[in-house]
């Protein structure tokens, strides 16, 4: 794939929380995009490629809308839809008829206080986990053994949490060999915020689009070079953007 082909102006977006009851039942791949992860994917192809051949595309990011308005761009969110509003959906939809929900990725500290939460506030799930060996790059074994549990769990929804865009370019790569037929996403962080290990955002800073905002401020070091770095990135490709028409 080219870079050249990646483009915000072209991609299909999901456009509102309402549209994802209208997401079709089975196996489906759901990534989401922000100002980050579009940066990422325009200086990594298969990055891009695990995109735009997923079959849901998710709004995560007030950056992308506004974004998608402002160069004309083929599809029109009406409103982000974070990883954790996709959480929620996703969880609360299973939890009304009861069935087993996998979490793949991070570690097992942080499972295992997923897997009390999720006890706590979805009552009707199976909850079975996963945690990878924490390395740059699996091996033929460690991807062997995660699609192994995966395909033996025969999870009824599938969460792969490993950040992007490690997480994306796994799953794409590997979609073909997981005999499994379910709603699958992507969702790095929703882990953590779900276990309570990171705090996310207060609800105002959510509802203006300030999220990122709060991130900035609450780990300054870790973020600094994603936001105040990226987003201008973000900005300029998106200038680009408007001005090829």
């Amino acid at each position: 794939m080219k870079e050249m082909m990646f483009r915000l102006k072209y991609l299909e977006v999901v456009d509102s929380k309402k549209a994802l009851a209208r997401l079709p039942e089975g196996k489906l791949l759901i990534n989401t995009i922000n100002a980050h992860s579009y940066n990422v994917a325009r200086r990594d192809p298969h990055f891009a490629e695990a995109l735009m051949r997923g079959d849901a595309l998710i709004p995560d990011g007030m950056s992308i809308v506004k974004a998608c308005r402002w160069i004309g761009a083929k599809s029109h969110p009406q409103e982000r839809i974070a990883g954790y509003d996709l959480f929620e959906w996703e969880m609360e939809r299973l939890n009304r008829k009861g069935g087993t929900v996998m979490f793949m990725g991070s570690t097992e500290r942080t499972l295992a206080l997923d897997v009390e939460q999720a006890a706590k506030v979805y009552p009707n799930l199976k909850v079975v986990t996963y945690s990878p060996p924490y390395k740059p790059v699996f091996s033929d074994e460690d991807n062997r053994a995660i699609i192994s549990a995966i395909n033996k769990a025969q999870p009824d929804l599938l969460w792969i949490g490993m950040t992007a865009p490690k997480q994306e370019k796994w799953t794409y790569e590997h979609w073909d060999e997981l005999n499994i037929n379910c709603h699958v996403g992507t969702i790095g962080a929703v882990f953590d915020f779900f276990a309570g290990t990171v705090e996310r955002a207060p609800i105002w800073w959510q509802e203006h689009g300030l999220e990122w905002c709060y991130r900035l401020l609450k780990e300054p070091r870790r973020m600094w070079r994603r936001y105040i770095i990226g987003n201008t990135v973000f900005l300029w490709y998106m200038l680009g953007e408007k001005m090829k028409g």
